[in-house]
C-alpha cells in the first residue's frame, strides 16, 4: 500500500514503490530502516529485532537486552556453555568460587550467597576472623 503507509523512522508518508514491514504495523522506506544504536542498514540480507517500535542489529540487540552474565557481565554468544544458579546465568568459565576462586563443575556442591557463588568448602556458615576453609588439592 505505497502512500497510505507513514515509516515508523522517519514518520513520513511512503510514496516509495517499495517499503519493508517488520511487523504487522510497522513499515519502513527501505532507506530508513537502520538500527537505532549503531545505524547499520537492515535489509532482507540482515536480521532485525524489534524493541518499543525500535529496529536494532543483533549484535546491539544482543548486547543491550539480551541476558548477560552474572559475574563478568558479558553477553553469551549462541555457542556459548553456561551454568544457572537460581535467576542467574554464568559463562562457564566465571562459575567460580568467590571465596578461593576454584571453578564450579557439573555436580560440584555450591551456595549462592547474595551474588557470591561459594564451593562446598567455603559456605560453611561464616565465622568471624577466621580465613575460609583451605581448598582440598
Amino acid at each position: 500500500r505505497p502512500g497510505l503507509a507513514l515509516c515508523a523512522g522517519c514518520g513520513g508518508r511512503i510514496q516509495d514503490p517499495f517499503l519493508l514491514r517488520v511487523s504487522p504495523d510497522l513499515e519502513w522506506h527501505v532507506a530508513c530502516l537502520k538500527c537505532a544504536e549503531c545505524g547499520q542498514p537492515l535489509d532482507e540480507t540482515c536480521t532485525c529485532f524489534l524493541r518499543d517500535g525500535k529496529a536494532y542489529c543483533k549484535r546491539d540487540y544482543s548486547r543491550l537486552f539480551g541476558i548477560k552474565c552474572a559475574q563478568c557481565r558479558a553477553a553469551f554468544s549462541s555457542s556459548d556453555l553456561v551454568m544457572r544458579a537460581r535467576d542467574h546465568v554464568y559463562h562457564l568459565e566465571c562459575f567460580r568460587c568467590a571465596a578461593c576462586g576454584r571453578q564450579l563443575l557439573p555436580g560440584d556442591q555450591f551456595c549462592l550467597r547474595e551474588r557470591d557463588l561459594l564451593c562446598r568448602a567455603d559456605h560453611g556458615p561464616p565465622v568471624p576472623g577466621r580465613p575460609p576453609a583451605p581448598r582440598p588439592p
